[in-house]
């Protein structure tokens, strides 16, 4: 089939734009069919952009970073965006008085990081799941990376905005360590710096995205040391910058595993109530052709070795050597944020085989079911685990 001819099919499935986008982005030049080069090569820069539109669906936040958080987009102020919310959670010790809404994708491990927080700790919250192909509940937003957690009653449009997942993290970690500073002014305590990426986009970082904010709270009053802190932003870090770029290559690492990994987002996403029958089989369908080769272009990108699930079990031994064998967990008796992280990242595929394999050639699963155990049972709202 001929190149334009297959984005004219591609556009019936509402996924035209995204792709074009993509390719237009990777070949640099508006005329791509044009100027991509060889048969060979135009192929193979179509299924690449197709593979980066499709990123998003399943564990697709993966590449997810920094952007802007912010009610305002382009200087034009955002109403508060009404979308049927997909689940409710209610903890009946939720004290925060906060009243959160998390906009995300189900297995998006970015997204699981900050539930993760969020349940550990006893929040209440909403659930919105974004489409991931058309992404319609996040078109009132110029940031359209998931999670977004928004803040009611807060600000002067009446919520807040705070995007990428780390920073989430953080601002709730310290409104839970200064509540008598407004939740508005914690968020301002992470301002992004904004610069121009290529062709002009615009890029934004958050340099102190994993610090806490202790406010005027006494030394005494802190529960960790500054060296433990430091432990902790360095993990935090890790997570990020590394064990997020295992999953990928080694979920998507065969058609059958990426087959199987997509089926396992449907039945945990909900996409049966999410999509169309036809939408959910072509998302898990096309997701996971697109997602074996994204995998395979990933595992180059990021130097992982030619058995990627070595690569894998390498950073699960690395984080287990960390955490020592006379702790718990890396904050001690109570997970802290590096641990709450590295768990929500692994606990996004936790359905799939490589998850299974991990338990099996690693010693992280006890300290992965204790994390579990702690996150699942609100440990953080108990007056013995209050920081």
């Amino acid at each position: 089939m001929a190149a334009p001819m297959f984005f004219r099919r591609l556009q019936t499935f509402g996924i035209y734009r995204s792709i074009f986008k993509n390719l237009t982005n990777y070949s640099g030049k508006r005329n791509v069919f044009h100027n991509i080069g060889t048969p060979d090569k135009r192929r193979k820069k179509i299924i690449l952009a197709i593979a980066i539109s499709a990123a998003s669906i399943g564990a697709g936040g993966v590449v997810a970073r920094a952007l802007k958080m912010s009610v305002k987009a382009a200087g034009v102020e955002v109403e508060r965006p009404k979308h049927k919310v997909s689940r409710e959670i209610r903890i009946p010790t939720d004290d925060t008085g906060l009243k959160l809404t998390i906009y995300q994708y189900q297995t998006c491990p970015f997204s699981c990081k900050v539930r993760a927080f969020l349940d550990y700790h006893g929040f209440s919250y909403d659930v919105i799941e974004v489409n991931s192909v058309w992404k319609t509940q996040l078109k009132w937003s110029a940031y359209t990376k998931v999670p977004i957690v928004l803040c009611d009653g807060q600000g002067e449009n009446g919520f807040l905005q705070v995007n990428d997942s780390s920073v989430i993290m953080s601002v709730l970690q310290s409104y839970l360590e200064d509540k008598n500073t407004p939740f508005d002014k914690l968020v301002s305590f992470y301002p992004p710096i904004i610069s121009e990426g290529k062709r002009g986009k615009k890029v934004y970082e958050f340099p102190n995205k994993y610090n806490i904010m202790y406010g005027e709270k006494p030394a005494v009053q802190i529960s960790t040391t500054t060296k433990q802190q430091k432990e902790e932003r360095k993990w935090r870090r890790w997570v990020d910058d590394h064990l997020v770029h295992m999953l990928s290559p080694n979920v998507y690492r065969t058609p059958s595993e990426a087959l199987q990994a997509f089926r396992y987002f449907s039945k945990v996403g909900e996409w049966e109530t999410h999509f169309s029958n036809f939408e959910r089989i072509f998302v898990i369908y096309v997701g996971a052709t697109a997602m074996y080769i994204l995998g395979k272009f990933l595992k180059h990108r990021y130097e992982l070795k030619e058995n990627v699930r070595e690569s894998l079990f390498d950073a699960c031994k690395e984080w287990t050597k960390a955490v020592g064998k006379s702790h718990e967990f890396m904050g001690g008796k109570q997970p802290n944020l590096a641990d709450l992280s590295v768990y929500g990242v692994l606990n996004s595929i936790e359905g799939c085989d490589a998850f299974n394999e991990v338990l099996q050639n690693t010693n992280i699963g006890p300290w992965y079911n204790r994390t579990k155990l702690a996150v699942d049972n609100h440990m953080g709202t108990h007056p013995a685990h209050k920081l």
